[in-house]
């Protein structure tokens, strides 16, 4: 991935939304909701606090993430579809629980 973010902001891929309900009815495009699920991409260096101390991010590359439906700008980069969020926008990072 060719951009890096700034600060305390994470680039994040969205993961796709099914085009079948689990009741197996078949959703139109434009009944959709996005997706609130996604995968971190790239992360900025973190925040700087108040102090002028550097507080890294709780959140890495490759972590599955649940965010709010309207967090984010929408970018393109490479015809990837992307979100470009900061990481307060982030609600949870799903654990490993293999």
């Amino acid at each position: 991935m060719p951009v890096r973010p700034l600060h305390d902001h994470v680039l994040v891929k969205r993961f796709p939304e099914s085009d079948i309900s689990r009741g197996g009815i078949i959703i139109p495009d434009t009944a959709k909701e996005k997706p609130i699920q996604g995968e971190v991409v790239s992360v900025g260096q973190g925040r700087i606090s108040e102090k002028g101390e550097l507080r890294p991010l709780d959140v890495k590359k490759g972590d599955r993430v649940l965010f709010s439906q309207m967090s984010g700008t929408e970018v393109k980069i490479d015809s990837d579809d992307l979100l470009m969020m900061r990481e307060e926008d982030i609600l949870a990072v799903f654990e490993n629980t293999n």
